[in-house]
């Protein structure tokens, strides 16, 4: 069952969203050359817990450890922080975090590139953004999912990139995971139809080469089968009276792509 938020919670729920968005903005001057992905995590779980008073939701989640995803390169998805893996000069990265406070999870997620990175790397990473905002741009009431995951689609293979289909965008609120599900690929007026006060995200990951994928034997982690590069962003998102709010929205936003990433 589908539930919407009424505006007494989305009071609150702007409050969780701007925490989230803070907290990745905070980690860009900790994404560098030399430092592991465990570190970062222990940090970002720093940062909820002691800055923002809050709850890291992912820890506990399916017996998952840490306060975010860290995944690099290859890796599609889920990837398990290490002190391991050390960041390369030539990295990207994805941070995929969430915060629970006032009783409602934001998810959210951006793109970190290491040190000098190549052109081919930083297309994939702007594309995949520009797909994510294809999508948030088809939300309003009336519209569905399949508008959504059309947009996406679109963009991504009219750049010769391809979308993953195993994983999908989620309704979110008390749980982490809450109805409809936005799969980043479909066909235009399909699927559920959006509602005032639906909350949920949009996260397309989008490969450089094949969308087919392999999960490693953490049971965690999710990487390319071809070994090629693949890219995330994240908004959780609120479905208003004629369009939609980003409760996950960074101020770097404002400026434009090329600035901030």
């Amino acid at each position: 069952m589908i539930k919407l938020k009424s505006a007494e919670d989305i009071v609150l729920y702007r409050e969780t969203g701007k925490i989230a968005a803070e907290i990745l903005t905070i980690l860009k001057d900790h994404v560098k050359p030399g430092v592991d992905t465990y570190t970062i995590a222990k940090y970002a779980e720093e940062l909820i817990i002691n800055k923002y008073q809050a709850i890291p939701s992912s820890i506990g989640q399916y017996d998952f450890k840490f306060a975010l995803n860290s995944s690099i390169n290859n890796v599609i998805c889920h990837g398990v922080p290490s002190k391991d893996d050390v960041l390369q000069d030539g990295d990207i990265i994805n941070l995929d975090l969430t915060v629970k406070k006032h009783g409602f999870i934001a998810d959210t997620s951006r793109m970190y590139r290491v040190g000098e990175i190549s052109p081919e790397a930083y297309k994939l990473c702007k594309i995949t953004h520009e797909c994510m905002w294809k999508g948030i741009e088809q939300v309003r009431p009336g519209n569905t999912v399949g508008d959504i995951g059309y947009a996406i689609q679109r963009h991504a293979t009219r750049n010769d990139f391809t979308v993953v289909r195993e994983y999908c965008g989620h309704g979110i609120g008390h749980q982490m995971h809450e109805e409809p599900q936005i799969a980043h690929y479909g066909t235009k007026g399909k699927g559920q139809v959006l509602k005032k006060g639906m909350t949920f995200t949009i996260e397309p990951m989008i490969n450089q080469g094949s969308r087919q994928m392999v999960h490693l034997d953490d049971d965690w982690t999710v990487v390319t089968k071809d070994g090629k590069l693949s890219a995330q962003w994240e908004h959780t998102i609120l479905v208003t009276d004629n369009g939609y709010e980003l409760l996950t929205l960074r101020e770097e936003e404002s400026q434009k792509f090329s600035e901030w990433f």
